[in-house]
């Protein structure tokens, strides 16, 4: 079983596709057709904007999706994924790859998707931390019994756990996980708290235009961050995407269950191609894992 796995935030880079736009017709057309359904060009950004512009959510996280739907479509009759998997982010990338959702509805959720999360972050001050060298169920644990808004957000791999909540919540959760005996314990640059209780505001307003948007079911099935197990019917995976804004991302989990379920290779589709292969090396060292 080969798993194509698409990143979320976190995977952009200066000029991130220019390279494609300038040699590639296909790419130029998709970039191109991005453009005109956002209303704005994305891909100068992509091409031209410092670091700091590609930071921001509501140009990240379509340049990312942008970019993986550029690199999937490159790969031609290649493209052939016997599951799919997203980071946060990523797994609308990884529907519209599986041919649930449609570029253009693809794209149109994931600016909705920033927009409204951009605007829920603005709404109370909140940020993340990075947990390293810490059990998960120790984490867990400390988030639980903090008396403010804390919560598990990315278990991005064993011994690394991202958390979310109040600018309290987190300072009180880094203290005590240092404490706990954390290698380290960041508090991370974001501009909010993402897959958090405080997104939920963002969580109401995607709902419904995930809602009205149509979908099918996917050519394979998709590994989604919320149940972190195979999905194919439409209505579930609809109900999972919702969830997702306010749920945590189980990545360790789903990577854990694609190999259980027979994966033997990986391939990380767009962005830098390191975020997604580092992670799942920290689960299995044994599996290739390429990047297109």
């Amino acid at each position: 079983m080969k798993a194509y796995v698409f990143p979320g935030q976190g995977a952009q880079f200066e000029g991130m596709g220019k390279e494609l736009y300038n040699e590639q017709p296909i790419a130029r057309d998709l970039f191109e057709e991005a453009n005109d359904i956002l209303g704005y060009r994305l891909s100068d950004v992509m091409f031209e904007g410092t670091a700091e512009e590609l930071k921001a959510t509501r140009i990240t996280q379509p340049a990312i999706f942008v970019h993986s739907m550029v690199a999937a479509r490159l790969a031609g009759d290649n493209f052939q994924p016997d599951a799919v998997a997203g980071h946060s982010l990523g797994e609308f990338s990884a529907l519209v790859a599986a041919g649930a959702l449609n570029f253009a509805d693809g794209l149109r959720l994931v600016q909705k998707r920033a927009m409204a999360m951009q605007k829920a972050c603005e709404m109370q001050e909140s940020t993340m931390a990075a947990i390293l060298g810490l059990e998960d169920e120790v984490v867990e644990k400390i988030c639980a019994e903090i008396d403010e808004v804390v919560v598990p957000a990315n278990y991005n791999s064993p011994g690394q756990l991202v958390i979310s909540g109040s600018i309290a919540g987190i300072e009180a959760a880094v203290e005590q996980c240092k404490a706990a005996g954390a290698r380290r314990a960041i508090v991370l640059a974001v501009g909010g708290a993402f897959h958090s209780p405080l997104m939920e505001p963002a969580r109401e307003e995607l709902q419904a235009a995930i809602e009205a948007t149509d979908m099918q079911a996917p050519r394979c099935p998709i590994y989604q961050n919320v149940t972190a197990k195979a999905e194919t019917d439409p209505a579930t995976i609809r109900q999972n995407l919702i969830a997702q804004l306010t749920a945590p991302v189980r990545w360790t989990q789903s990577v854990r269950q694609l190999l259980d379920d027979g994966a033997e290779s990986f391939v990380e589709v767009g962005g830098n191609g390191k975020v997604l292969r580092g992670l799942i090396l920290k689960v299995d060292r044994s599996k290739p894992i390429e990047a297109i």
